[in-house]
């Protein structure tokens, strides 16, 4: 069943990105039964006079003339429980309950996907830069995801529009407003090549200021992975940066063209605290394409093109997923026992053991152990303040032995 009227009205009656949405939905197991309670005389859940008034005051019917005016725009609605809604942002806190768009929204129906961002008053090396890794990344199948701004942004957009590649531009305002104006005229090329540009604000919306933090968190959390070209010292892109990796993704960063300028003193403290340093499209798709299979490419060609020893060809890739470590140190393969405090938590009892055959990446712990990237992140931390692991650069763990 099509629920997605009844998360417009939940929109209509507790505001757009309102977290008091999911606050109510947290009683019902539909939207389509939180509308009814909500509706009824005796609902079991307690509303403020305001939202008493709008419970009240908005018909549902306003709702379904509301989908039928989009329907007739050419602009599509999806809901949180609808097919076509990004399987990125259903995890993350407060995630829109309905996104408007227009273009092809299943071109974020793949794992490759990078969120750019950087200045709008870009200088000409982080727009180059911007330019062609963003060409190469596209041509290699990789989804760009921007917010539209003049500068950066639309380097990166326009740098998969121009070679007939989607990308996905998050707005701060509605889908069908004209902003930025300078921009507007490069929308039928994105849409021409399979692109969409989405929103969690209704059509019509403008482009108020405080919307562009509520932004922020979409266009975070649609990347695998974010990369900034060019940041200054209070720049958003620094924002945004900081909410993908606090949602698990890898944050990667343009080396700056001059160490002493203030336009990168935001790409200089993002690689302070931990940022992975970008040169090209390989560092970029190293992060997205799952680290296993890269490293073992890796490791392929650095082995001599010597016939390889027999102890060497019969070691497996298995070794390394047992906590019992078993490493290959030349052509020997040494075993370890770790030593992991009874003290712990299942959880992170888990963690630990999992990082007992070696360091890890944060994103491969967090599939091996199929949990969600900000409940590892936080063992992560408990164990490193019991010292129990460590975090190396690039978002890399390990046990302390």
């Amino acid at each position: 069943m099509d629920e997605t009227k009844y998360w417009l009205w939940l929109n209509m009656v507790f505001g757009t990105g309102n977290h008091r949405i999911w606050e109510i939905m947290s009683f019902f197991r539909s939207a389509e039964k939180a509308y009814a309670a909500l509706s009824s005389d005796d609902s079991v859940v307690s509303l403020n006079e305001n939202e008493n008034k709008n419970v009240h005051g908005v018909p549902l019917h306003n709702a379904e003339v509301f989908l039928e005016n989009c329907k007739k725009r050419g602009i599509g609605v999806i809901c949180y429980r609808s097919t076509e809604y990004p399987g990125q942002l259903r995890h993350i806190y407060n995630p829109p309950s309905v996104l408007y768009y227009k273009g092809n929204i299943s071109c974020l129906q793949t794992e490759l996907t990078v969120s750019a961002v950087g200045t709008r008053r870009a200088d000409p090396y982080s727009l180059k830069a911007a330019k062609e890794i963003c060409s190469e990344l596209s041509a290699r199948g990789t989804v760009i995801i921007s917010g539209f701004a003049v500068g950066i942004d639309l380097a990166c957009s326009m740098a998969a529009a121009e070679i007939g590649r989607p990308t996905v531009c998050v707005m701060g305002c509605g889908v069908d407003v004209d902003y930025p104006k300078q921009n507007f005229a490069c929308r039928d090329t994105v849409l021409a090549a399979g692109g969409v540009f989405i929103s969690e604000f209704p059509p019509g919306t403008q482009p108020y200021s405080s919307n562009f933090p509520k932004r922020n968190r979409i266009l975070a959390a649609l990347g695998k992975a974010a990369v900034v070209f060019q940041a200054g010292a209070k720049s958003g892109s620094i924002i945004t940066a900081n909410l993908a990796a606090g949602q698990g993704r890898d944050v990667l960063c343009l080396p700056p063209a001059d160490i002493f300028s203030g336009e990168y003193a935001g790409n200089i403290k993002l690689l302070r605290d931990g940022a992975i340093p970008m040169y090209d499209a390989s560092d970029v798709m190293y992060c997205i394409s799952g680290r296993k299979e890269q490293l073992s490419q890796e490791k392929v060609k650095n082995i001599s093109h010597d016939e390889p020893s027999e102890e060497l060809s019969a070691v497996s890739e298995d070794v390394y997923e047992h906590n019992d470590i078993s490493y290959v140190q030349g052509s020997v393969i040494a075993e370890e026992k770790a030593d992991i405090p009874d003290d712990l938590s299942e959880q992170q009892k888990r963690i630990a053991g999992a990082l007992a055959a070696g360091a890890l990446h944060a994103d491969e712990l967090a599939q091996s152990l199929e949990i969600d990237p900000s409940e590892l992140m936080t063992g992560l931390t408990e164990l490193e303040i019991f010292g129990v692991v460590r975090s190396l650069p690039g978002k890399m763990y390990e046990l302390i032995r």
